[in-house]
Formats: structure tokens, sequence, C-alpha cells
């Protein structure tokens, strides 16, 4: 057997959301509801649609590399230079260039407990020894963060706002605080892919000009509705983007989802829609939450936590045999819990029959 690097041996592979046409197979059903990955219930905007079809003649033809006209016009609407934003391959690419570009072996990063385990995968990916912060109210613990940043140099620490899978925010004046703490030679990526759920106001670009370590990651997955394309974004000092241009692949981001994206942000009748469905939808699961008597978390994301006071597993097994798909928490260090996306009306009902039915039977 050839040999293979001890710290690819040492990750677990990430486990996403169960598709909807394995739990067909499964199950044997043709009517599959999937409230699992924070997908957009209302599919991607028809301009990008519209924008896709006029595309596929020009199949046969690289994409341009560094994406330069949607790096431009995302960095128009939030007013930076272009040089300051870089695109990939959903912000999932950026995370593991930031890592490739800035961790070696022995270097240390601080990751947060209960979140997207991609921030441990990348850095132990290139060797890093990583600190594990436990998160406080569902959101990160910075003063902790901080503090653990502090007991030997640190490379990057990594956070979450608004957090998966329990949707928590910290407060703008801790993350002040928390920058002005740490040492600059730390590098801080704040991963927003949630961020156009968030209603708190919070604005971490304000921040980023004033702090040349500080990165921000959003994506065209989840608000947007383009997940199956896989596009990302970045913003960060030019400098910060230099080395990840370096060790990139030349043509990660191609031309449909380059297209999509830029017709995407032009949309914003659909995103103003997408919002407004998150937001009711939330308020139709807390309140079923609270007529059968579950925990819930608050949240700024387009998905809901819900705590149901016993193990999770035979409850979202259960609700596969009535075809409908959640995300269990045990994977995040909570396994009485289930994460459930933010879908149509239609979609919610379905959900809350099948969990009503779940918990009265026992599973």
């Amino acid at each position: 057997m050839l040999p293979v690097r001890p710290e690819v041996l040492r990750l677990r592979p990430y486990v996403p959301g169960k598709p909807i046409r394995e739990v067909q197979r499964e199950y044997g059903l043709t009517d599959v509801v999937k409230l699992a990955s924070n997908e957009n219930p209302l599919g991607p905007p028809p301009k990008a649609v519209e924008a896709i079809r006029k595309a596929l003649s020009g199949l046969h033809i690289y994409p341009e590399g560094s994406s330069p006209e949607l790096r431009g016009r995302v960095a128009e609407r939030l007013g930076f230079p272009a040089d300051w934003v870089m695109v990939g391959n959903g912000s999932d690419e950026l995370l593991r260039l930031l890592a490739a570009s800035y961790v070696q072996a022995g270097d240390h990063c601080v990751v947060p407990g209960e979140s997207f385990p991609n921030y441990r995968a990348v850095s132990e990916l290139f060797g890093a020894r990583v600190t594990e912060v436990p998160l406080r109210a569902g959101a990160m613990d910075l003063e902790a963060m901080a503090a653990a940043a502090s007991v030997a140099p640190t490379r990057i620490i990594w956070l979450c706002r608004p957090n998966n899978p329990t949707g928590g925010v910290f407060a703008a004046e801790a993350f002040e605080r928390f920058m002005a703490a740490v040492p600059s030679t730390a590098m801080v990526v704040v991963d927003e892919a949630y961020h156009e759920f968030d209603e708190t106001g919070f604005d971490a670009l304000a921040v980023l000009k004033r702090y040349p370590n500080l990165v921000v990651t959003r994506t065209f997955s989840k608000a947007y509705g383009l997940a199956a394309l896989r596009v990302g974004y970045g913003i960060a000092r030019p400098e910060v983007w230099q080395p990840c241009y370096t060790v990139r692949e030349p043509f990660t981001v191609g031309g449909l989802g380059q297209v999509a994206a830029l017709a995407a942000l032009d949309d914003e009748e659909h995103l103003a829609a997408t919002r407004k469905l998150a937001r009711e939808g939330k308020r139709f699961l807390e309140e079923l939450c609270v007529d059968l008597g579950l925990r819930y978390l608050p949240s700024q994301a387009n998905f809901v936590m819900i705590d149901l006071g016993r193990p999770a597993q035979p409850v979202f097994e259960a609700l596969l045999r009535r075809g409908v798909i959640v995300r269990p928490c045990t994977g995040f260090g909570r396994p009485e819990f289930i994460r459930v996306t933010t879908g149509r009306p239609e979609e919610l009902m379905r959900f809350a029959s099948a969990l009503k039915e779940a918990v009265q039977s026992g599973g």
C-alpha cells in the first residue's frame, strides 16, 4: 500500500446532508422534502438562470481564472478596490487556500467548537496543532478564543457568524475587543456564509479596513441559491491573497458560475423574497417548538436548531421514513439536536406533521 500522509489519515471526511435521491432509493419514496443543507427553497435567481442559458454556447472556452468581472462587481458593491476581493470555488476553497498559504506543520490554529468542521480539517491537513474553544450561548466565545490564541503563537483563528449549526452571533462590541486583543501576526478569518440572513446590522467589513490581519468570506450558495455552481468570495488586503493565487488551481470557478453570480447580484427581488421567506420560516419553526414544548436556539441564519430532549437519531430516521430530510447534529457535538432549514410554507407544514408523528410515536 502506498504511504499516506499522517495528517490525511487523521482527518474525518465531511458528511453533508443526505441527498434527496439517496433517500428516495433507500426508502422507496418519490416525494421527499429536504430541509438539511440550508439551500435556498426558492431555487436560483431567475436572472441567473437566464444568464446561464445565454452563456451555454461558450462552454468550450476556458473561464477567466481570476474572475475579474465578478471580483470588480463585488468590490464595487462593498466599497473596496477589486484587488481586495478573491473569488473561489465556493468559500470552502478560500478556506483551504488560506490554510495552504499560511499554515505549516507545528503551527497553532484556534477553531470554535460546534461549528463548521472544515476549519479544523484544513488546519490539520497542513499539520497545525488545533485548539477548539466551546461556544457560549450558541456563538463564538471571543474572549476565550483570544485567550487561547495568546497561549502559543497562532497562525489562524477561525470564526463563523452566524454560526453553523446554531445560528448564533457574537456582538459587534465583543468583536472590536477581540480584534484589538489578538496579535497582529494571527490571521482572523470570519466565515459569513449566512451574512445575508443576519438582521443585527453587524459590519465585519468596516472592521476589516482597520486590521490587515482580518479576512471575511462569503458565498453565493445560500441566499443567492447557486449552491450547485460553487461560487464564493473573500475580502482582504491584496497582499493576503497574493500567495493564494500562487497555490490555487488555474480554473477553479467555472464560466457559468461567474455569469450566474454576476446576474444574481442584480436580482434584488429574488434576494428580498429569500430573506422574507427565511424570516417567516424561522417564526414558524419557533412557534412549532413552543407548541411541542421543545427548546430551540435563536438564529440569525436560514435554519433553526431544535433540542428534542432525547437522542435525535431515531427521530431523524423516523422523519426520513416520512420523506423529510433534516440534519442531525451528532457530528456537531449535540446528539439531541436537529437542524432544520427554513423552507417553503408547504415544506415546513410537511415537516411539522412528520415531527409531531415522530415525537408522539417515540420515533
